[in-house]
């Protein structure tokens, strides 16, 4: 079976990485995430992916803290969950290289775009970390950015729900699943999938987004072979 896309980049949240535990690292979610990316390289799909890093930092609760300064702890935390997931997938036999936006070069490479095209096509995971680089800018916009500067085919956004819903699914049973959308619409209903600057990107640069359930981690391979789930967001 052909994979429909040929470049993806993943977004996946920190929280995502942490499991039931909320916080830290769980290394079997991870394990089962990371099983899913390698079903997609060994597809020869070409993985890049932007992690978040709420499992360990989340600024907007850091109380008085500086705003820049609580958004680049946020980012060091991000640089954290990176390595994580670069060492499983090592240990998977997967060739995986970590950039970073904010230079680290004893633990991460710089974030060069070319280099990580380079990366890409030589069958490796790029895996990037530190956001944007920049405070007041969220790790969605930092995987809209990176998905048009190398180019992906599509911008697989894995989060705790199967789709993009009117409103709440866990509070509203009457929450309504949308198959298709535009990021128009996505800005203009509020709807909580993505900041407005992450969506304004995509759309500007006419990224195609798929929103989908990591609660099964096999919905990233699915999701790059073209099957139908989650919800599909472009600009028509």
């Amino acid at each position: 079976m052909e994979p429909k896309y040929k470049r993806i980049l993943v977004k996946i949240s920190g929280e995502a990485l942490a499991g039931d535990n909320k916080t830290g690292l769980d290394f079997d979610v991870i394990s089962d995430i990371c099983s899913s990316l390698k079903r997609c390289v060994d597809a020869g799909v070409q993985v890049a992916v932007v992690v978040g890093g709420g499992n360990f930092w989340r600024g907007r609760s850091s109380g008085n803290m500086d705003r820049t300064r609580a958004d680049h702890i946020g980012m060091l935390a991000t640089a954290m969950n990176a390595l994580a997931v670069a060492d499983v997938l090592e240990h998977m036999g997967v060739d995986v290289r970590v950039q970073t936006a904010i230079t680290m070069r004893q633990v991460a490479e710089p974030y060069l775009r070319n280099k990580a095209v380079s990366h890409l096509n030589k069958g490796r995971v790029v895996i990037f970390g530190c956001g944007t680089g920049n405070p007041f800018f969220s790790t969605d916009t930092a995987a809209a950015l990176r998905a048009a500067e190398i180019q992906a085919d599509v911008l697989l956004k894995a989060t705790l729900v199967d789709g993009v819903y009117d409103k709440d699914p866990h509070k509203y049973d009457d929450a309504k699943k949308y198959d298709t959308l535009t990021f128009t619409e996505v800005m203009g209903r509020g709807l909580g999938v993505m900041d407005s600057n992450a969506a304004a990107l995509c759309r500007d640069n006419k990224m195609k987004m798929l929103v989908f359930d990591l609660s099964r981690p096999d919905n990233i391979y699915d999701a790059a072979m073209g099957e139908d789930i989650g919800t599909l967001v472009y600009e028509a």
